[in-house]
């Protein structure tokens, strides 16, 4: 009778390749997925480490600044921190008051747009009648009144929003003042929990990670800063209403590439519309568009440069991804995430590939020890 083969040399190269592959895939996937329940589980604590992350990505280089005229850490660490908050917080003051200010004008302006509209609408080739426009607004109200319980349902949960949003404010700021005024130390120990093989590369990715991470923060609040006043300065001359809190918040929603620009776009064009008709509209559309070409085109290549540049894909992606686990606040973190993982990979990439070289040159001349042993005879 015939041997049979060993089972393991009876499965084909490729289905043994694709095994070896697919249970090391199952075991990270469960890797990440557990890991995605404890980020979930703690998404606060996350979202104001990483905020915090952000802040003082931008803010550090000014406590270096100072630290280098001779102030102390703990004062530099305090004038820096404060002088950060204080611009955040007014930013925020201002943009409530302004809305509060003109939120009155703007009803009436929106009701006179709609108007507008609706008498546009008739007379125009589309065959509106006032009786398609009449039920398209009964079934608004209709849809409003079906709902009552859960808006009201979520204006109960407000309340629990605004708690969380004071928690990680506090937990944001804290941890600032923490990463400003220690963050050296905190990344040595840190390392220690790094295996020791694996420290040196860690130990220089470190660096190169925090540096991506600083010219993405810088860059995108110029860049975020020049939309905010050309766009500004447009719908301004258009006599565009709520012009400066609009402004202000198309410097907010840049934070978050590619679907910030059209939201904040959109925004402003539909204010146009209601406020100033189609005309005015259409031309806001055409300064948010120049603007924004400008800077996709001028501005981010040459401000942000090639160490932080990720390509649109993974940007829309990852905003995605990180809305949908974490809200507004995953998308705001997502792309410097991406960059930042992007810019350890290459690093690990590149430090592997010279050890590998450094390992693999033998010294060669009279000092060269030779590899082959020595041949012993009998009696050795």
């Amino acid at each position: 009778v015939a041997p049979r083969p060993d089972p393991a040399q009876a499965v084909p190269w490729g289905v043994r390749v694709a095994a070896e592959a697919g249970w090391r895939l199952l075991v990270l996937a469960g890797t990440l997925w557990v890991l995605m329940r404890i980020i979930s589980a703690v998404q606060l604590v996350v979202l104001s480490f990483v905020i915090a992350l952000l802040i003082t990505a931008m803010l550090q280089p000014t406590v270096a600044r100072l630290r280098r005229r001779g102030v102390p850490r703990g004062p530099a660490t305090a004038l820096t921190a404060m002088f950060g908050f204080v611009i955040i917080g007014l930013i925020g003051w201002f943009v409530t008051w302004q809305v509060m200010e003109n939120i009155d004008d703007l009803s009436g302006q929106i009701q006179d747009g709609i108007d507008e509209l609706r008498n546009w609408l008739l007379n125009s080739p589309f065959h509106v009648t006032d009786k398609q426009i009449n039920e398209i607004a009964k079934n608004l109200r209709e849809a409003v009144g079906a709902n009552t319980d859960q808006i009201t349902s979520a204006g109960l949960e407000g309340v629990t929003v605004v708690v969380e949003a004071l928690t990680g404010i506090l937990l944001a700021v804290f941890s600032t003042l923490f990463l400003l005024y220690d963050g050296k130390r905190i990344w040595e120990w840190t390392l220690k929990l790094v295996p020791a093989a694996a420290r040196p590369g860690v130990a220089g990715a470190g660096p190169a990670a925090w540096r991506t991470l600083t010219a993405y923060v810088r860059g995108t609040v110029l860049v975020a800063l020049i939309d905010a006043i050309f766009i500004g300065l447009g719908i301004y001359f258009l006599d565009v209403p709520m012009a400066v809190p609009l402004a202000v918040f198309i410097f907010l929603f840049a934070f978050i590439p590619l679907v910030g620009a059209v939201v904040s776009g959109a925004l402003a064009v539909v204010v146009a519309l209601v406020t100033q008709g189609v005309f005015t509209a259409v031309m806001t559309l055409v300064v948010v568009l120049a603007v924004q070409q400008i800077e996709g085109h001028i501005l981010q290549p040459f401000i942000l440069g090639r160490a932080v540049r990720v390509h649109p894909l993974a940007v829309v992606l990852a905003v995605a991804c990180g809305g949908m686990v974490a809200g507004i606040g995953g998308a705001v973190v997502a792309v410097p995430l991406v960059a930042v993982t992007n810019t350890v990979a290459g690093y690990l990439r590149s430090y592997a590939q010279k050890s590998a070289l450094r390992h693999s040159v033998r010294p060669r001349g009279a000092t060269a020890v030779s590899a082959e042993p020595t041949p012993q005879t009998p009696s050795d």
